[in-house]
């Protein structure tokens, strides 16, 4: 049973275009669903329409079977965790975690006991007297997040909660929040536009593109099985070449400036155009005699390195067509523009997109 419906749900702030354009998608309860996607794709719109914040042109939302257009926001029993914390600076940490209780009538008994309970699940319990001011950016952060779960909502919407973080604090913070909704239980709406985020802490993914919905899958799917050449592209790095299908051929794609190739299967697309996607991980490094005797292999010439530590990412070309090669534990003094490198890629790394799935 679908918990959050969404039907056909439409966004228009002038009448004319769509800034969400006929979104449809069931959440279980208890996921955790992530909406990915560019700034502009109708992520956060949608994730206010659920909230209450705004007005749906058209379609239809439910929770737990109930109409939400029927409710104003405060009686939907959504909590929202922003970007922006948005804590009242004139009251301490347990100050802001109990507000919501007073505001739904809780016994001041109750409200204590909850938001201690709930600054001790973020790991906050000796900050409980402190005010916004006094505490960092990661601390600010999760008293947000516990006045937001504080009341047992039915549904939690996290819009880009993490945006204002460094890097290390925020890949904590991912951590924790994950912690937390497997504690807790509750069903989180996370918007972001990084995809890093989105494949860390999510159970599916739901990407965004002009107000539609692209694709939604597990972080796995999404990743090794994208549904249009804007998922591959906007979802971790990718080559993608031009190719042609020809069902008398099974098993091979005929790419534009590199010849024919061989795929794991060519059965789950019709004949004619397609992209075939390779992930930059999956090109391995094979010498003269290796690649001999290997399927797709080729030369690449280096333009550029980009050095990342523990891998590096070779960016260049073949046969005048744009690659890039991510090459673990790489030594990067014997990488340099002008080094012609050989690769090759196992059949079965390849993903072909029809030319239809995309504009």
């Amino acid at each position: 049973m679908s918990y959050l419906r969404l039907r056909d749900v439409r966004k228009s702030y002038d009448g004319k275009s769509n800034a969400v354009d006929g979104v449809s998608m069931d959440v279980g309860r208890g996921e955790f669903v992530t909406f990915l996607g560019p700034s502009g794709s109708g992520k956060t719109t949608t994730l206010m329409m659920i909230a209450g914040f705004e007005n749906p042109t058209g379609g239809v939302i439910e929770l737990d079977g109930r109409d939400l257009a029927l409710r104003k926001a405060y009686q939907r029993n959504i909590g929202v965790v922003f970007q922006n914390y948005a804590l009242f600076p004139h009251m301490t940490a347990l100050g802001n975690v109990v507000f919501p209780l007073k505001m739904r009538g809780f016994a001041r008994a109750e409200m204590k006991a909850r938001a201690d309970r709930m600054l001790g699940l973020v790991g906050l319990s000796r900050f409980a007297a402190r005010y916004p001011r006094e505490l960092s950016g990661g601390q600010q952060q999760r008293v947000a997040l516990a006045r937001g779960l504080v009341f047992n909502p039915d549904l939690v919407l996290l819009d880009e909660p993490l945006g204002a973080l460094d890097k290390n604090l925020r890949e904590q913070m991912q951590v924790e929040i994950k912690r937390i909704h497997r504690e807790v239980g509750i069903t989180m709406i996370y918007v972001t536009h990084d995809q890093t985020e989105a494949m860390t802490m999510s159970d599916r993914i739901a990407v965004f593109s002009n107000g539609k919905i692209e694709q939604v899958g597990s972080p796995l799917d999404i990743y090794h099985r994208p549904s249009s050449r804007f998922v591959g592209e906007f979802v971790g790095d990718s080559n993608f070449f031009a190719g042609h299908v020809d069902t008398s051929r099974p098993g091979m794609v005929e790419l534009s400036g590199l010849g024919s190739v061989r795929v794991a299967s060519t059965s789950q697309v019709a004949s004619g155009a397609v992209d075939v996607m390779i992930r930059p991980e999956r090109l391995r490094l094979c010498d003269e005699s290796a690649c001999a005797k290997t399927d797709n292999a080729f030369v690449m010439k280096v333009d550029d390195i980009i050095n990342y530590g523990d891998s590096i990412l070779a960016i260049g070309k073949t046969n005048g067509l744009p690659l890039r090669a991510r090459i673990a534990g790489g030594d990067p003094d014997k990488l340099h523009p002008g080094t012609l490198l050989r690769l090759a890629w196992a059949p079965a790394d390849a993903h072909l997109i029809p030319r239809a799935a995309h504009p």
